[in-house]
Order: C-alpha cells, then sequence, then structure tokens
C-alpha cells in the first residue's frame, strides 16, 4: 500500500508525539479561510464575490479547506517525525486529490498545499524538537527540506511552472526553499504596519497585507494570466494603493474596489499574493507574541 492509498490515521498512529497536530491544522485551515474572508483583493475570490473566477467561488474555497485539513494535520506530524520530503509530497499529492474531490476537479489549493503544508510540517518539528522551538518557520522549510524542494519534480500542467519556465520567474518552489521570504520580508511587516493603521479592522489589515505582496511579488498567477504587462501593472496598482496612504486613506475601500474591478476587466488574479496571505496570518499566528 502506497502513501497516497492510506487513511490519514495511519500516518499519525506511526509517530509518538506530543505535538497538538490537530490545532496546527486548524490553526493553518483559520488561516485559509480568513484569506477568502477578506474584500476587496485585487481579481480574487472572496465572501462578496468571485473576482477574476468564473469557475468558483467562497463556498468552493470553504469546501476544499475542510477537505484538506486532515492532510495538513498529518504533514505536521510527518514534519515532527522528522519525515524526509518524499514523504511530506506523498502527503500533499492524497491532499490535491481530497481537493479536487471535494471541487469537482477545480483547482483552489493547490498552491496553498504546497506552501502551507511546508509550514505545518515545520510547526509540527519545531514543536517536537527536531529543530529549536525558536527557529522560525520559514528557517525550517529551508534547513530540512530546501535542497529537496528544488530538486524534486516540476507539475509540468500547473500554470505556475508554465509561467515560470517562459518568464524566468521565481515561482512557489524557489519561494519555498529560501525559508518563504515574501512571508518574514513583505507580509509580516505589512500585517504588523496595518495593526497600527486600522487596530480594530482585521479585514483592513488583510486587505492591506495583501496590497503589500502583490506590489512586491513576481506572481506567476499574474505571469500566466496578464504576462508581464499584466503583472507590471498590478504591480504599479498595489503600490500606488500604499503610496497614497492605503487602509489610513480616506474612502480606501472604495480605492481598494476599483482596483479590484480594474483587475477583473482584465482577467487578472494574485493567486500567488493570496496564499503568501494566508501563509502570513498563519506564520503570525505561530510565532507572534
Amino acid at each position: 500500500m502506497n502513501a497516497l492509498s492510506l487513511p490519514v490515521s495511519m500516518f499519525e498512529a506511526s509517530a509518538r508525539l506530543t505535538v497538538d497536530a490537530a490545532g496546527i491544522a486548524s490553526l493553518a485551515k483559520k488561516s485559509l479561510l480568513l484569506e477568502v474572508e477578506t474584500w476587496p483583493k485585487p481579481g480574487l475570490v472572496s465572501h462578496v464575490d468571485s473576482g477574476s473566477h468564473s469557475d468558483m467561488d467562497a463556498g468552493t474555497f470553504r469546501d476544499s479547506a475542510s477537505a484538506i485539513e486532515p492532510y495538513l494535520r498529518s504533514l505536521v506530524v510527518a514534519g515532527a517525525s522528522g519525515c524526509q520530503m518524499t514523504h511530506l509530497r506523498s502527503i500533499g499529492l492524497a491532499a490535491e486529490t481530497a481537493m479536487l474531490s471535494a471541487t469537482n476537479g477545480i483547482n483552489t489549493h493547490r498552491g496553498a498545499i504546497f506552501g502551507m503544508g511546508l509550514l505545518c510540517a515545520a510547526a509540527g518539528a519545531r514543536a517536537n524538537g527536531v529543530v529549536s522551538p525558536r527557529s522560525p518557520l520559514g528557517s525550517v522549510v529551508h534547513e530540512l527540506w530546501g535542497q529537496s524542494i528544488l530538486a524534486g519534480p516540476r507539475l509540468a500542467d500547473s500554470h505556475g511552472a508554465q509561467a515560470q519556465l517562459r518568464y524566468g520567474a521565481g515561482g512557489a518552489r524557489a519561494e519555498a526553499a529560501k525559508g518563504f521570504p515574501s512571508v518574514y520580508k513583505i507580509g509580516i511587516p505589512a500585517l504588523q504596519a496595518a495593526r497600527l493603521k486600522s487596530p480594530d479592522d482585521l479585514e483592513a489589515q488583510r486587505v492591506e497585507t495583501c496590497f503589500a505582496l502583490i506590489a512586491e511579488l513576481d506572481d506567476t498567477n499574474l505571469l500566466h494570466r496578464g504576462g508581464e504587462e499584466g503583472l507590471r501593472f498590478a504591480q504599479r496598482a498595489a503600490r500606488h494603493f500604499l503610496a497614497t496612504g492605503g487602509i489610513s486613506a480616506g474612502r480606501w475601500q472604495r480605492r481598494a474596489q476599483s482596483i479590484h474591478e480594474e483587475f477583473i476587466t482584465r482577467t487578472l488574479s494574485a493567486g500567488g499574493a493570496a496564499d503568501l496571505l494566508a501563509m502570513t496570518l498563519f506564520v503570525d499566528e505561530i510565532e507572534g507574541p
């Protein structure tokens, strides 16, 4: 029997752990759901509308998050058990199968399964003493699995992989192998700054964090949909929103909505930034004060 056919409980039964795998996976799911419950995010699906996506809505994402949560739990256990990337990859593939079953074949969370899954594994490794409990999750991913991530098989059918080949963008694999620098150098600082701007509006904080990620990330989803012109337009629009006050400016929601609508007109969607927003929220929960 291979890893893909094993029930989730059999992954967990093989390890003697003192890690709250269910709690960590629940935080990961919560972070994925908070990403969906954020509007306006340029071109992206939210609880308000489907953005540039005609084949999915918030309900699709909620179903997907529920379907992959048990596999995120198994990734926590695998990381706590010191498993190699080959084992993590097999759990991730099983999670993709569960996602596609729950969404009738729609890819809602492939990127999040990869990125959030690695962070869950890192959280397990940190909590169970495989690495120092003070190590940032991104550093754990880089230290334990960075080389294997780069050496692993590429998904030739993924839009991100196609954009990487065409435009030379680093993509999710490079981001993960380096320890998620976009989370630590862009996402977390933006979230912390947004808290000072709008302490009581958690959704506004997430909106500003998303714009900060779009402004700097060479998002392969944007490259796939709009080429280099689409990516540069998205980055300029996000930078202008932030440079003119972001969520601290008057009528900021209307300004953000206008950018969102322009993304829809151009069928642009910053899927990479959306995944990194969810990962930023997760890292903030795990590592925050």
